[in-house]
């Protein structure tokens, strides 16, 4: 009995050290946040048979070289015998750099720990089983759950073929963006705001309708303060066509790209936008479709959408069952009337509810996040 008392407590022992070896790698990659897409975030650490970490490394798209290999190359020779705890399944495909599986081995790792699979068809498992089959100890599924939400976009992108939608809307207490549909005010404050800007940060493109654009006049930019690898796209669905040729979006052309989807009949040549630099992209429907406008920008290969609205577009999203994540900032105003509600109507046939729920305040306003169906890993 005191044998298997021993062996159950020598395994919680390597658990918790695997847990805060992992969370450590976590962080890492999260250093790469705007710097890898479309790439996934990596970050690695090599943990000598001592426990002392030796080399750490997170990735980014630039810098070519893997997580893994700045660990390793970080650790020199004291990664012999050592575990390099990594946060997605290491490749062992031939692509931009050479296999990270064969780095690993070569450098005499014994142990490799890493939190999830990797869904790219080029890695999906070879990765694991090719470290296997060196004789490498693996472990999987250290803070999966953590790690799937770190990648939700890149994860999405490669399990489904379309980008990631995340929706954020900000509302006062009685579910209201304004007191009339042709108003535009802050609800929130500066602090609701610059987590904005983080959200933003975090993906490829923003996304709005016709009537945000036309009475909000947005910049629609990332101005975190952050570095980032490609500009935000900035996107708008018009099917009249009526974005102003002198709108914020417009004139900060050299900033950031602007696509505009449109089911207008005006030939884009004779358009009020031509040689204005925006893009104007015709959709095959009357109605825009969100799956239409999704598959263009997938091909284009952005993974992940941040979409800001207006209720209209909520609602078209949602009702397409195309939103992945929730984020509503919540003012503590009650604007009453009959101003517009921060969904449009039918947005949805049953409740809709959300799954690993986040609640932040930011100053006196409440920012609730969640996933509106479970991450699989």
């Amino acid at each position: 009995m005191s044998a298997e008392i021993e062996t159950q407590s020598s395994e919680a022992s390597q658990l918790e050290l695997d847990e805060r070896f992992m969370r450590v790698a976590l962080g890492l990659s999260a250093q790469g946040l705007g710097l890898v897409s479309p790439s996934p975030l990596v970050g690695c650490v090599i943990v000598s048979p001592a426990g002392q970490i030796v080399g750490e490394g997170f990735y980014v798209y630039d810098n070519i070289d893997h997580a893994e290999k700045i660990a390793l190359d970080q650790a020199g020779r004291e990664a012999h015998n050592a575990t390099a705890y990594v946060t997605l399944e290491p490749h062992a495909h031939h692509g931009r750099t050479p296999p990270c599986t064969e780095a690993l081995i070569r450098a005499g790792i014994a142990r490799v720990v890493y939190a999830i699979d990797d869904p790219n068809p080029l890695v999906a498992g070879s990765g694991g089983e090719a470290l296997c089959q060196a004789g490498l100890e693996v472990t999987t599924g250290i803070l999966a759950h953590e790690a799937a939400h770190l990648n939700d976009a890149y994860l999405h992108f490669q399990r489904h073929g379309r980008p990631f939608v995340h929706l954020k809307m900000a509302c006062s207490l009685d579910g209201k963006i304004g007191a009339r549909r042709d108003e535009s005010h802050w609800l929130t404050g500066d602090l609701a705001r610059a987590r904005v800007h983080e959200l933003r940060h975090y993906s490829d493109a923003v996304l709005v309708g016709a009537n945000t654009a036309v009475i909000d006049d947005p910049l629609l930019t990332d101005r975190s303060g952050r570095p980032r690898r490609r500009p935000l796209v900035r996107v708008v669905l018009d099917h009249g066509l009526a974005t102003p040729a002198g709108s914020r979006l417009v004139s900060t052309i050299r900033e950031a790209p602007v696509l505009i989807f449109t089911s207008s009949s005006t030939i884009v040549g004779e358009s009020h936008l031509k040689d204005t630099g925006v893009e104007i992209v015709p959709v095959s429907t009357v109605k825009i479709d969100p799956n239409e406008v999704l598959a263009n920008l997938a091909g284009r290969g952005i993974q992940s959408v941040l979409v800001e609205g207006g209720p209209i577009i909520a609602a078209a999203f949602l009702a397409a069952g195309l939103v992945d994540k929730i984020t509503f900032f919540i003012a503590p105003q009650i604007i009453g009337g009959d101003g517009p509600q921060v969904i449009g109507p039918a947005a949805l046939a049953d409740t809709a509810r959300l799954r690993d729920v986040q609640v932040t305040r930011h100053g006196d306003d409440t920012e609730i996040s969640g996933y509106l169906e479970e991450l699989s890993h």
